[in-house]
């Protein structure tokens, strides 16, 4: 018989999985390992499809309780370092998505220079991090795995031992104990205050490393220096749509935290200038600005009297070591010898290190006076300024109509506001926000829920003053519908002085409205077009420049499926274009993207690049969430190729010409309403329309038990209740995920494109239409990584078998008419056959995620039928982490 074909050619994940069998057999025994090999290896010659089905869990029922778990976390742990394999290896990375690339497709397409820069210097990208829970791993895993992927590095360079003196790879087979030996799941519910910490290590270990790393690449290949335009953002701390657990002091704590963070960093990287600029003044022409520097350090130390510059900057780290102190009211890092003037802003900082940087630039050419640590913290300064990044604050709609409706009432302006006509509303508003004189007042009683809503509003305020304006700039309305819905933010704002009434009124925040649903996303550029009418915003938006607009993908999916909501936000930001030009604003999209293609994951630079003509302009933001944050941004060599990505994307979709033709867009476009239109009624009705669904959906999938994984502080639902309006699409994507039938992310595509008889014009479109080969490929990824067979598994733990058999034939066909249309207008005979790369990383994972679902499926099967045993929960709950792990972009 001829050799099989090995499940994986790469060599790292040979090497590591190798490695790991080595930990597993001498902490867990020879007995444990075998068990495991045994269960792995037919596992995998069921995927190579050389056994039978029966093959698919060999030995399973055999486990005991305490192998269930060593079994399910050896499993997790392959994926985990798998996924680390494949990300040096570049396989879940944006290829060839490099800004040089970039500016050289566009100088060939006659795009000058200029207009290159124009748009850098007008231009935001922004990556918000946020602390949707759809990360599984604990932060003391991803510490390992990363330790690894550094020590991997070093084996690429050659390197035996680490700088330490440790042969590194007995320093793998160690982080891989260590993994083996680590709680995979928490024991307590994640705070808030936990999940700030969780996000600054990614800001201080990553985003401070790599973007100014970034910049001075993107100066070398524009050809001068660049403003900071992709700046890092976060909703940690900020965001309290449906989470009680965000108030005034955890945004406090948010923004000191990050103040902290960034100005520890900033003293290091002068101390260690210190150390580099050796430059004695009797060997090098001195500037005014350093001799000034230097006398006004106070550094009197004989053995620097000739250092000009090591005593320019003592006397700047005493200066920072001021700033620190008046900011977070602790004691420096590391002693200073003489008080100094704290900096008032960081543009003093700035203005100190540039001074610096000219003065080793006014002799020898110029060559020790650009580039280097100096010229990468002077563009963290400029980056980061001492607020690190922007917080964003978020809240429902319902929550501010219920506080100012509270606070209109208590000052006897208006006794029944919610009973108000739209056009009343707006009346009202627009009279108070004229009137200087606020509604608060100190001497009045109010509910909880206002008094909250005040006091972040008064942080809020703090923060300007403190931190200066960059610290706070955008406040997202969750829900919105309507103006009345950012009016409300406003006369909210004015009460603590962030809104100025007037003859040219100012907002130092900017309401955002988010529209979610397929309905709010229809009615957007109508609500934009009568905000933009009324004379204050015009004022108002006119200073700012621009106008932000987020788009909802998550809940959009959820009320409409995966077709109607893609092309509902496309059809949203091309319609809000137009409404925008006619303002004169610029607009900003905001894209509320998950990891999961159901709540609008994929890749970046592809969703970028498909983005409607004149909806990017060169500024976008775009939240990154969960496992996402880990898998983009875990090293700074990832983050670098993900943010580059992400920069050069928005080059070509801001100044590339448009690619269709009017009469392919309107071709196109008619197909597209056709999907969708079928689309949208196959999926509500099976969603919302058929009876029982909400049971079958909840006893099918591990919904219930996802509660228990203790991965955020914020509730799964918006309202105590079981429908599916009410639960958020986070748990909504990961429950089908974990069932692998990945329903959100493809259900009623089949049933389109089965109705659609231009299947040649459908062909057209894939491979012409940028935004329907992304759609394509998107939900080609879906489809792959799901199994009906498994899914029949877990149909089996619906207790009604007459529902349970109803609604899983309808997924089932669902399925199959989405598989095989997808093939036919994309003229492939089997999924991912133009994609062997991805094909090959997911056929690795499916003989490890398959008994992984069997295992889950039996212990859900033991628990729900009053098993008390602990170790069942916890194995399920493994269970969930390890499927997750070995999905990605699950949630």
């Amino acid at each position: 018989m001829a050799e099989l074909p090995p499940i994986t050619n790469n060599p790292d994940i040979r090497f590591l999985g190798a490695l790991l069998g080595d930990v597993i057999r001498a902490y867990g025994g020879d007995a444990l390992f075998s068990r495991i090999e045994y269960i792995r290896s037919t596992s995998v010659d069921r995927a190579r499809g050389v056994a039978t089905a029966d093959a698919i869990d060999p030995g399973l029922d055999r486990l005991s309780l305490d192998e269930t778990l060593d079994f399910t976390r050896g499993f997790m742990l392959f994926s985990m370092l798998a996924n680390l394999a494949e990300d040096r290896q570049g396989v879940s990375a944006e290829k060839g998505a490099d800004v040089a690339a970039a500016i050289a497709r566009l100088e060939g397409q006659g795009i000058d220079r200029a207009a290159i820069v124009d748009l850098f210097a007008h231009g935001l990208i922004a990556p918000v991090l946020t602390a949707h829970p759809t990360e599984v791993r604990r932060k003391s895993m991803i510490d390992h795995r990363n330790r690894i992927a550094e020590l991997m590095a070093m084996k690429d360079r050659g390197l035996a031992t680490t700088p330490d003196g440790d042969d590194v790879d007995q320093a793998i087979v160690r982080q891989i104990a260590l993994l083996w030996q680590t709680r995979v799941l928490r024991r307590e519910k994640l705070y808030v205050t936990d999940e700030i910490e969780t996000a600054l290590s990614y800001f201080r270990d990553v985003f401070l490393v790599a973007l100014p790393a970034l910049y001075q690449r993107w100066d070398r290949a524009i050809g001068e220096r660049l403003p900071s335009f992709l700046k890092p953002g976060s909703w940690i701390g900020g965001d309290r749509d449906g989470n009680p657990f965000v108030t005034a002091d955890s945004m406090r704590t948010a923004l000191a935290r990050a103040c902290e963070t960034v100005l520890t960093a900033y003293m290091a990287g002068v101390h260690a200038l210190g150390a580099e600029l050796s430059i004695s003044a009797r060997y090098a022409t001195v500037t005014d600005d350093i001799l000034a520097l230097a006398e006004a350090s106070h550094d009197d130390a004989e053995s620097r009297s000739d250092e000009p510059y090591r005593r320019a900057l003592t006397g700047i780290y005493a200066r920072l070591a001021a700033t620190f102190t008046h900011f977070t009211g602790k004691a420096p890092p590391r002693h200073v010898a003489h008080e100094a003037e704290p900096y008032a802003t960081p543009q003093d900082l700035r203005a100190d290190l540039a001074a610096i940087a000219h003065g080793l630039a006014a002799s020898g050419h110029g060559t020790l006076g650009s580039g280097g640590s100096l010229g990468r913290l002077i563009r963290s300064v400029e980056t980061f300024g001492f607020h690190l990044h922007t917080l964003d604050m978020r809240q429902n709609s319902a929550v501010h109509e219920r506080v100012v409706a509270e606070l209109l009432k208590v000052a006897g302006v208006e006794s029944d506001y919610a009973a108000l006509s739209e056009g009343a509303r707006l009346t009202l508003l627009r009279q108070e926000l004229a009137s200087p004189r606020p509604l608060m007042s100190r001497f009045s009683d109010y509910s909880d829920e206002t008094r909250s809503e005040l006091a972040i509003l008064e942080a809020a305020a703090e923060a300007h003053k403190r931190y200066g304006k960059a610290a706070i700039v955008n406040y997202i309305v969750s829900m919105a519908t309507s103006v009345s819905d950012l009016l409300e933010v406003n006369l909210l704002l004015r009460e603590v002085g962030l809104y100025r009434p007037g003859d040219t009124p100012e907002a130092d925040i900017m309401a955002v409205p988010l529209f979610e649903t397929v309905g709010d996303l229809e009615a957007a550029p109508e609500v934009m077009a009568d905000w933009f009418a009324l004379p204050e915003v015009k004022t108002i938006t006119a200073a700012r420049g621009y106008q932000e607009v987020m788009i909802g993908y998550s809940d959009s999916n959820k009320d409409g499926g995966y077709l109607t909501s893609t092309w509902q936000l496309s059809k949203a930001s091309s319609a809000l274009a137009p409404v925008f030009e006619e303002a004169g604003v610029r607009m900003q999209l905001f894209h509320g993207r998950g990891g999961a293609v159901g709540r609008g994951g994929g890749s970046a630079f592809a969703a970028i690049r498909a983005q409607p003509p004149g909806t990017v302009q060169g500024r976008i933001r775009i939240t990154e969430q969960g496992e996402v944050i880990a898998g983009k941004y875990g090293t700074p060599e990832t983050a670098m190729t993900n943010l580059e990505a992400m920069a050069s994307a928005t080059l070509l979709a801001s100044l590339e010409p448009e690619r269709l033709s009017d009469r392919d867009y309107a071709r196109f476009s008619g197909a597209m309403d056709a999907l969708s239109d079928t689309a949208f009624k196959t999926y509500r009705d099976l969603v919302y329309g058929t009876e029982g669904f909400t049971t079958f959906f909840r006893q099918m999938t591990p919904i219930a038990e996802i509660a228990g994984l203790k991965i955020g502080s914020r509730p799964a639902s918006r309202k105590k209740s079981d429908a599916i309006e009410d639960l958020r699409a986070i748990p909504w994507v990961f429950s089908w995920s974990q069932a692998r039938v990945m329903l959100p992310g493809w259900f009623g595509v089949g049933h389109a494109i089965a109705a659609f008889d231009d299947k040649a014009l459908l062909a057209d479109m894939a491979q012409g239409w940028p935004l329907f080969a992304a759609t394509l490929a998107n939900m080609e990824q879906v489809l792959a990584k799901s199994d009906m067979g498994i899914a029949a598994r877990y149909a089996t733990l619906v207790e009604d078998a007459g529902l349970r058999d109803g609604v899983f034939s309808r997924i089932r066909d669902g399925w199959q008419k989405t598989h095989d249309g997808l093939l036919e207008i994309t003229g492939q005979s089997r999924l991912l056959e133009k994609h062997p790369g991805l094909q090959n990383s997911i056929r690795l994972r499916l003989p490890y995620i398959e008994p992984l679902n069997l295992l889950q499926i039996e212990l859900m099967k033991r628990h729900r039928a009053g098993e008390t045993d602990e170790r069942i929960g916890e194995g399920i709950l493994l269970s969930i982490n390890a499927i997750a792990t070995a999905l990605r972009n699950s949630g």
